[in-house]
């Protein structure tokens, strides 16, 4: 039995139309499985053993990779607010004026009943609202602290300088000349 002829037509590899990358990937194909034939691949390092592919098939990478590079940090609200309660008494420190202070209490505690009207998200949120006139005493008592610091160092440098011999920088001039 013979084969049918293919027409010489079909063979023409100007008859199809392969942009150059369809014929590197074409090529590339060609010399791996010619390389796997030869055994080339055979008893390579690492062999029979998983890949660390580290989020390449994560569908979300490119979401990890932004909050990587931004350091970015989402936490459940209850983390977030201990977090931020831990720090608010340093926010407040920088903050000069006590209206400024009475409303960064109160955003804090709008954020905190706003998250215990909120389904539960991780663990259980135990931070509690400040009272705004009891932090706004302690606020005023740490800057009267740190401003009474603050004086008896500068009285602590004034009499360390003058208690500092003095050079007579006049004399020193006229024998230059």
């Amino acid at each position: 039995m013979t084969e049918p002829s293919v027409p010489p037509a079909f063979f023409n590899p100007y008859a199809v139309a392969i942009d150059d990358e369809v014929a590197i990937a074409l090529l590339a194909e060609m010399h791996i499985r010619r390389a796997i034939e030869r055994g080339e691949f055979d008893d390579l390092p690492g062999s029979g053993k998983p890949l660390d592919l580290q989020d390449l098939h994560d569908p979300d990478w490119w979401l990890k990779a932004f909050m990587r590079r931004e350091k970015l940090v989402v936490l459940p609200p209850s983390i977030q607010l201990r977090k931020d309660d831990a720090a608010l008494d340093g926010r407040l420190d920088e903050l000069w004026s006590e209206e400024d202070v009475r409303e960064e209490v109160e955003e804090f505690n709008k954020s905190v009943l706003r998250a215990r009207y909120q389904p539960a998200a991780g663990p259980p949120l135990v931070t509690m609202p400040r009272d705004v006139e009891a932090t706004v005493a302690a606020w005023a008592e740490r800057r009267a602290a740190r401003a009474a610091e603050t004086r008896a160092q500068a009285r602590a440098e004034a009499a360390a300088e003058e208690d500092r011999p003095r050079r007579r920088v006049g004399r020193a001039r006229r024998r230059a000349r």
